[in-house]
């Protein structure tokens, strides 16, 4: 025991740290430097980690895949093309009940998978549907419900950012993460979607049909002219990679370009557009490469001090046994989700608990690639999760920047219990069922 009180006093200053308000990239590298003094680790120990930075994040040619799919998902946000979709959805299902909120989870599973950003899709989507919701008299709390779990499956739904540094962390092909996120992204919009209409169809005051749909021409020409331009980017991102025509970094490239390409199209391509995107892409790939740099830190002191063996011996005390510990480490990553970002959450946690899990066994004959997989798909939903937790969670707190003074944080909260609970059941799925994830992978790229 004595053996791991730095470890542990390392941990503890960390999760005080995080809540000083100081950049959490100077707090992991800065605790990580004053405790490889504290603990004695070599001089030439830090010189090592400065060698790991530059060659596992500075040369890392996967990681340049970042900034080139959050210019994609800022390019669309901007092309109008989110707009458009929504105003035909609107009048295609905007005269049933309920249509107007499937509208709205239907947009979010469809540019979840063009944008990748989780940020910019919840702000899209408040701006977008929330006052049309509110003023069809649709009940807010489903309404924001709606609109936050709709927003945060660009977490998942490929091209994800998240998944992109997930496989690089865990040595996993990102295409095979791409490929293995497909169902259980759909499987939670589907989830979305049920809840609507089961509301809409026990409580129709709290979904009711709209009352002035928007009118215009063929409604089949418009519903394929809006559809057409976010699948064909999908298709080209994920078939170039799943095809293996292109790598995640070239396929990220190739996005990014098709994405100047339609916000040209929507005549939405100017100067101010294009200067707000790199704007935008340098703030978001700054903050993700200072925490990649400072968890590189944090995390060679703490395995130097031996706290990986501190966190394998400590769970290895409760013989919880293989679904017993997969269970614990989600506990504890679901709780790390109500205070920290899915950035740091990875680049922390990902590293130490991989190996615990790799080696446990399942009976399920995985091979050790195949239980990562499942194991990232786990983490993903996870943390995907902890966006709508209260009272913490971002895409709680996205929502209320852009929602009317009349929408509290408490109808916020209160609106997003139950899609917190179908989260969670989703998640169960995935634990019970790992061919949710595994079957697609396996379909294209055989085992």
């Amino acid at each position: 025991m004595v053996e791991h009180i730095v470890p542990l006093s390392m941990v503890v200053c960390l999760l005080l740290s995080l809540f000083s308000g100081y950049p959490v990239t100077f707090v992991l590298g800065g605790i990580g430097i004053i405790f490889a003094f504290i603990g004695g680790l070599p001089f030439t120990f830090l010189k090592i980690s400065v060698s790991r930075i530059y060659a596992g994040v500075i040369e890392n040619w996967l990681l340049l895949a970042v900034p080139l799919f959050v210019f994609m998902g800022s390019m669309l946000d901007k092309s109008g093309l989110a707009q458009n979709l929504l105003y035909s959805l609107e009048r295609a299902l905007g005269r049933k009940r309920g249509g107007l909120a499937v509208s709205v989870a239907l947009l979010g599973i469809i540019m979840a998978a063009s944008t990748g950003i989780v940020g910019a899709s919840v702000v899209m989507l408040s701006t977008l549907a929330l006052p049309i919701l509110l003023r069809e008299k649709y009940k807010p709390e489903l309404a924001v419900g709606t609109i936050a779990a709709s927003g945060t499956l660009g977490i998942l739904i490929p091209p994800s950012i998240m998944l992109v540094l997930v496989g690089d962390i865990l040595q996993i092909s990102v295409g095979e993460l791409f490929l293995g996120a497909i169902a259980p992204g759909l499987v939670l919009g589907g989830l979305y979607i049920a809840y609507i209409i089961y509301i809409a169809l026990t409580k129709p005051n709290d979904a009711p049909a709209t009352t002035k749909t928007p009118e215009g021409g063929s409604l089949a020409l418009a519903l394929l002219r809006d559809l057409v331009a976010p699948l064909a980017l999908i298709l080209t991102v994920l078939g170039s990679i799943a095809t293996g025509t292109a790598t995640p970094t070239e396929a990220a490239g190739l996005g990014a370009i098709c994405a100047m390409i339609l916000a040209a199209f929507n005549k939405r391509l100017s100067f101010k557009t294009l200067s707000s995107c790199v704007r935008e892409t340098g703030n978001t790939s700054a903050m993700i490469l200072g925490v990649l740099v400072g968890a590189t830190i944090f995390g060679m002191v703490f395995k130097g001090l031996k706290g990986d063996h501190m966190i394998e011996n400590a769970i290895l005390h409760f013989d919880l046994g293989a679904y017993g510990t997969l269970g614990l480490l989600l506990l504890l990553i679901f709780i790390m989700g109500f205070f920290l970002e899915w950035v740091e959450i990875s680049f922390i946690v990902l590293p130490l608990f991989a190996p615990i899990v790799a080696g446990l066994d399942f009976g399920l004959g995985l091979s050790r690639e195949q239980q990562l997989l499942w194991f990232a798909m786990l983490v993903a939903v996870n943390l995907q999760t902890s966006f709508l937790t209260p009272p913490f969670g971002y895409s709680l707190f996205y929502l209320k920047g852009v929602a009317p003074p009349e929408v509290t944080i408490r109808v916020i909260y209160r609106g997003i219990i139950p899609f917190v609970g179908l989260q969670l059941f989703g998640l169960a799925l995935m634990i019970i069922w790992p061919g949710l994830v595994l079957w697609i992978p396996e379909a294209v790229f055989g085992n």
